[in-house]
């Protein structure tokens, strides 16, 4: 069985969300089964990479918030961060445009490295402060996760996996998706949001029990929507 998430990797939700699903997946019998496949999403496409300055003083700017505003609003995503054993360090953070992360990724997934790939670039955006545009730093993020530099050199000096980028995007608007992690389970039931544990373990055995029944349906429905990011980013 296979799920498939939308996620982008400046998304905290995301990052949350990725801990809940590992965690249903822990208690889950049949969980060497379950094949997961990373889908690419930019919450902001047109974002400016800028290292300059930390991802706060953006949200301050582009909001007109203080920052002591914009503190207080995160404190609560670092609470949420630390329960799921994520040290969030938002001061640190740095505004970046996620497409080479999302081409990275294509190309990481291609080599079997889709998971690891993915978890890398959330660490390093949100854990070490790396600008997840910079090529120099995705590289190295690949030989961390023991791929070879053949085959990366000249990925961004191309569009390689653009395309592929674009498909993910354009087929996330097919089903509707309009904030991030989105998870879609066998093609028919999805949770939208860094929701309750208990959603997750649920929709897992739903899933599954029906995927062992009939393999043929392809609707989706989904739960109500938990923590996001959203494409308006009116949240996150």
């Amino acid at each position: 069985m296979k799920i498939e998430i939308w996620s982008d990797v400046v998304c905290p939700f995301c990052f949350i969300g990725k801990r809940k699903l590992e965690r249903a997946l822990e208690k889950f019998p049949n969980k060497n089964e379950v094949e997961i496949e990373w889908k690419s999403f930019q919450l902001n496409p047109d974002e400016k990479s800028n290292p300059r300055i930390s991802s706060l003083e953006h949200l301050a700017n582009s909001k007109g918030w203080t920052m002591e505003q914009v503190r207080q609003i995160t404190s609560q995503v670092v609470e949420m961060g630390l329960e799921q054993g994520i040290k969030f360090d938002f001061e640190n953070t740095v505004v970046a445009n996620t497409h080479r992360a999302h081409r990275l990724l294509h190309f990481a997934k291609e080599n079997g490295k889709g998971g690891e790939m993915k978890e890398r670039l959330l660490k390093a955006y949100f854990v070490d402060g790396l600008n997840v545009d910079d090529p120099d730093i995705l590289e190295k993020l690949v030989l961390e996760i023991g791929l070879k530099k053949e085959g990366i050199n000249d990925l961004f000096k191309s569009e390689r996996y653009s395309e592929a980028v674009e498909q993910d995007i354009y087929e996330s608007r097919l089903i509707g998706v309009r904030g991030v992690p989105f998870f879609v389970f066998d093609r028919k039931y999805a949770i939208s949001g860094a929701q309750p544990d208990e959603v997750f373990e649920g929709t897992l055995e739903k899933s599954w029990l029906e995927y062992s029944i009939d393999k043929s349906s392809i609707t989706i429905q989904s739960n109500e929507s938990g923590n996001s990011c959203d494409i308006d980013q009116e949240n996150c």
